[in-house]
């Protein structure tokens, strides 16, 4: 059994590297929910979901990366959270054509697992000012 910190860290490197689903599933149980009361992931309401919504934004933001400023495992509530910044560049299609402008984005991902996999997922983040940054907004 993986502890719940390595799974977290697996679980981000893929996400945030758009390896989507087919690679994040290994790392939640069947079905786990996501949330997030941002006006883009409105509609996303599973992992899955979310993984894949992760992938495609990759394509778009082609330099997209991320770096933690804090990760902390509770282990009396079987979960993680991971404060992290997320900074791409809009170079390939996307909502509109190119504008090459750049975001920086706070975000935290909180995660609660049962036993050693995720089986909820909310992601905290401003959308609104990203997609003002993006020239999207």
């Amino acid at each position: 059994m993986m502890s719940i910190t390595k799974t977290a860290e697996e679980f981000l490197a893929a996400c945030e590297t758009g390896k989507g689903w087919s690679v994040c599933s290994a790392y939640c149980t069947p079905g786990a929910t996501f949330s997030a009361q941002a006006e883009p992931l409105a509609e996303v309401s599973t992992v899955e979901q979310y993984t894949n919504w992760m992938q495609g934004l990759l394509t778009v933001l082609t330099d997209g990366t991320y770096d933690v400023k804090s990760f902390a495992t509770d282990t009396e509530r079987n979960n993680v959270n991971i404060y992290a910044v997320f900074t791409g560049t809009h170079l390939a299609g996307g909502p509109i054509s190119p504008t090459g402008k750049t975001t920086k984005s706070d975000y935290v991902y909180f995660l609660q697992f049962d036993g050693d996999k995720i089986s909820h997922f909310t992601k905290i983040w401003n959308s609104g000012f990203a997609m003002k940054e993006l020239g999207w907004a």
